[in-house]
């Protein structure tokens, strides 16, 4: 990633630096002449950038960061005392402490013996609870990267899905970043197994443990996460009931032939050298086995995407609505790889939110807008609305 910046000095021998332990961030107050450190007491996690803070009166650096509870912000942070001033926050809207779902680290087994990383989220809503008999319905979040990593801090979209009853599991399957190098180069070769892998048994495991009910275990994710997601429903069919795919590769040869030049090469490391393991590639690509989906998938694109060209989201709904699969198709003019305007990234989590009611059967308590939902009978929420909305 271009720009970050982990470590700055705030005085001649004096360095504040980001640090991991377990997937989580803290701070260090370094002493680069003795080598001694000591961990800045707050609440706060740093991502990816810091300065020294120009003209402060103390020590102090400007940092984005944010915590369990705290959206993420510019913020102004004084070394000694570990108090942040926040210069600018990245969203004003507030939840009820009784609301957040809290993140709670996880380690679950994965296959050959190992061990994988994930944080879960419980439902909660302080005015509702689920039915004492019921399993919540389940949604594991594969990150995109595929090397980077999720964290605890505040995410409203995980707060959208716990608030209204879904338990979260968002996975740093083997090969994300955060626990150490020897865990970061378990992809290596192994993308399109490894962390598809993991997607399955972290579900299982919150399954068996009864903090999931099997039934409803759901799949998503964006980019390299929907890549994650599109493998995962191909090649372990029956295991989830449905995903949702955001601007996913289901076709990894193609960025052999075409990405962006930062990443030129990555995916010699991550799957093997192009094009003398064409078959490796072909034989994780999920638009060459669509034969094998078996549940309802809602994928979504933007059309001016030089990433993921939208013909790739195209040929899997193609594919799954030939074989009458339940499948939406939602595209959006103007958004490239990642959405950004604030309209589209409402209009894809309620429609997700609504495909979910629809398929499991339940009908949101919110307002939700219908979307067509091709191949889909049968429900007494679904017959009434769907089949009507544009894509």
């Amino acid at each position: 990633m271009f720009g970050t910046a982990t470590w700055t000095f705030v005085g001649p021998s004096r360095m504040v630096a980001a640090y991991t332990q377990h997937g989580r961030w803290f701070l260090a107050d370094v002493n680069t002449e003795t080598g001694t450190w000591r961990r800045i007491e707050t609440d706060l996690e740093p991502h990816d950038w810091m300065v020294a803070a120009p003209s402060a009166p103390t020590a102090s650096v400007i940092l984005v960061a944010g915590s369990a509870t705290r959206a993420d912000s510019v913020v102004r942070l004084d070394v000694s005392s570990g108090h942040a001033d926040v210069l600018r926050t990245s969203s004003t809207f507030e939840l009820d402490p009784d609301d957040v779902a809290v993140p709670q680290p996880i380690q679950f087994p994965t296959d050959g013996g190992e061990v994988a990383h994930a944080i879960y989220y419980a439902p909660a809503n302080a005015a509702f609870a689920g039915p004492d008999d019921e399993r919540p319905p389940l949604i594991a979040i594969s990150h995109g990267g595929p090397t980077t990593a999720t964290t605890a801090t505040l995410d409203l979209r995980i707060q959208f899905w716990t608030s209204r009853g879904f338990a979260v599991v968002d996975v740093n399957y083997r090969g994300s970043s955060g626990f150490g190098r020897e865990y970061r180069n378990k992809l290596r070769g192994e993308w399109g197994h490894a962390d598809v892998s993991d997607m399955v048994h972290v579900s299982q495991h919150l399954s068996a443990a009864g903090l999931a009910d099997e039934s409803r275990l759901v799949i998503r994710g964006g980019s390299a996460g929907g890549y994650t997601t599109l493998a995962a429903l191909t090649f372990h069919p029956g295991v989830f009931k449905a995903g949702a795919s955001y601007y996913g590769i289901s076709d990894i040869e193609v960025l052999a032939h075409d990405t962006h030049k930062f990443e030129a090469r990555y995916l010699d490391r991550l799957v093997g050298p192009y094009p003398e393991t064409r078959d490796t590639y072909r034989t994780r690509s999920p638009i060459h086995f669509v034969d094998r989906l078996a549940c309802p998938i809602i994928l979504f694109q933007g059309l001016e995407d030089r990433v993921v060209p939208p013909n790739q989201s195209e040929m899997m709904a193609n594919a799954a609505r030939a074989k009458g699969l339940p499948v939406a198709y939602l595209t959006f003019e103007g958004e490239q790889h990642g959405f950004r305007r604030a309209e589209t990234i409402v209009q894809s989590l309620e429609a997700e939110l609504y495909f979910y009611g629809a398929v499991f059967g339940f009908k949101p308590a919110d307002t939700l807008l219908p979307i067509r939902i091709d191949n889909y009978y049968g429900r007494p929420y679904a017959t009434e609305t769907l089949g009507h909305g544009d894509h």
